[in-house]
């Protein structure tokens, strides 16, 4: 009976070291996926979105270039240079500024090029940008022509992320801009461009019969952050392929950007639908894979200001940029993911 106990023990004690092993696997795993873990995917019509869970990294707060602008907290000045603005932070908080965002104004809407961290009283800070709205360069109506401001609206489209994040290429963001355009005309059925600014990509997105387009998409999608206080980013598939993901630093960050991150993301959705399209719903393997994939190539960094770092990653399939703040140790505050 003594002998049969010890082997029933020892035959424990191995299945518990065997599931300690598997969960520290498992743990390994998630720590390299960047302690998240992902639900989903949530779909209406041809976009899919699957939502990251985990903790916060950090208790900072940080505002959105959207609210800082509205509480005039920020101010973004037009400099007359096509490809740099100036901008500073006249408040007591950082302020993070994510690529894509559009700022609207000036002597010509512009998107910003990087992901930024503007810290507290930071005077005047050089910024990279891209005009994206080809020809005006004079006020327009009543907005002021010497500063910007909103940046309510950000970049739609992966190809025109891309121009601007990856090529650098100013010619090419024109291109991709009236692309755009065309391919939401086309999927509309109706002209989307402004009156008042026709190469205006801002005003595009802001037009009646996109903002009646993406709709449903909103309606649908919206709310499946509501409640849970652990989501900290996205990801989002269309037409079953897996698009980007983004994953920030804080859930209350990401919380403050998912209303314009999900208008942008139905945007490129409706660009992109055809009715009656069949396809294979994405789900969370792909969306693994490529991220996987893109964790797994060598990196390159980049000190863009005296506070911000990028480590950016790049596979024949997929790309990462990695936002490091270098005032709380090159900790990343932003992960964005793209597949080529």
């Amino acid at each position: 009976m003594k002998l049969f106990s010890g082997s029933v023990f020892a035959l424990v004690a191995i299945a518990a070291s065997v599931a300690l092993m598997m969960l520290q696997n498992v743990f390994a795993e998630t720590q390299r996926a960047g302690e998240y873990r992902i639900s989903g995917p949530y779909t209406h019509e041809n976009l899919s979105v699957f939502l990251f869970h985990g903790t916060n990294r950090s208790a900072k707060n940080l505002l959105t270039l959207e609210e800082a602008i509205a509480q005039h907290k920020v101010v973004v000045y037009e400099t007359r240079n096509v490809n740099e603005l100036a901008i500073e932070n006249v408040s007591d908080e950082d302020v993070f500024i994510e690529s894509g965002d559009i700022v609207k104004g000036g002597a010509q809407d512009r998107t910003l090029k990087d992901d930024l961290i503007l810290p507290t009283k930071s005077g005047r800070v050089n910024i990279n940008s891209f005009c994206v709205e080809h020809g005006r360069w004079s006020a327009r109506g009543t907005e002021p022509v010497s500063t910007f401001g909103s940046a309510t609206e950000a970049l739609a489209t992966k190809k025109l992320k891309m121009a601007v994040k990856m090529k650098g290429d100013q010619r090419e963001v024109w291109e991709q801009v009236a692309a755009a355009q065309a391919s939401m005309s086309s999927s509309l059925r109706s002209d989307v461009r402004a009156a008042a600014s026709p190469t205006s990509y801002a005003m595009t997105m802001q037009a009646p019969a996109v903002q009646k387009s993406i709709d449903g998409y909103l309606r649908e999608l919206k709310g499946i952050v509501d409640g849970n206080s652990d989501v900290i980013g996205y990801a989002f598939a269309i037409d079953g392929q897996v698009n980007s993901a983004d994953v920030y630093v804080s859930h209350e960050l990401f919380a403050k950007l998912w209303p314009k991150l999900l208008r942008a993301s139905a945007v490129e959705a409706v660009s992109e639908y055809q009715s009656g399209k069949k396809f294979e719903p994405a789900n969370v393997a792909a969306l693994k894979t490529a991220l996987a994939d893109a964790d797994s190539a060598k990196g390159f960094a980049r000190q863009l200001t005296d506070r911000t770092n990028v480590l950016v990653k790049e596979t024949p399939r997929n790309i990462l940029f990695e936002t490091r703040d270098r005032a709380q140790g090159d900790a990343w505050i932003h992960r964005n993911y793209m597949t080529k």
